[in-house]
């Protein structure tokens, strides 16, 4: 006996054309555009998830600079200040800092200045 398609094929298709609802003409009404532009999207998620990690990491470093540039340190000399003084701290949280509390992060620039200097 043969096995028929029909109930799993609907399925995949159905589970295609969910995927594709909202998108902009025959790529939310056609199957087989459809799935070509679903493919795509989510190729296209795929790669932003890793591109978000390389840009906030990015975003972090120019506040982290720009915060230190203020207090009279370049960013290199300032986490190399930080990381001899045994401060760990990561970016994130130094960048946040930086934005939020400016007394908090002279400090931090301050150890981190005395530290080169031994």
């Amino acid at each position: 006996m043969r096995i028929k398609r029909s109930v799993n094929a609907l399925k995949k298709r159905r589970k295609i054309m969910r995927l594709s609802k909202g998108y902009f003409g025959s790529k939310s009404k056609l199957y087989r555009v459809a799935r070509e532009a679903v493919m795509k999207s989510l190729m296209y998620a795929y790669i932003g998830r890793r591109l978000r990690k390389r840009d906030f990491r990015k975003l972090w470093i120019a506040r982290i600079n720009a915060a230190a540039r203020i207090n009279g340190l370049s960013y290199s000399k300032f986490m190399f200040g930080l990381k001899t003084a045994g401060i760990t701290l990561n970016r994130k949280m130094l960048a946040d800092i930086a934005v939020k509390d400016d007394a908090a992060f002279r400090e931090l620039t301050e150890t981190a200045k005395k530290a080169i200097v031994r």
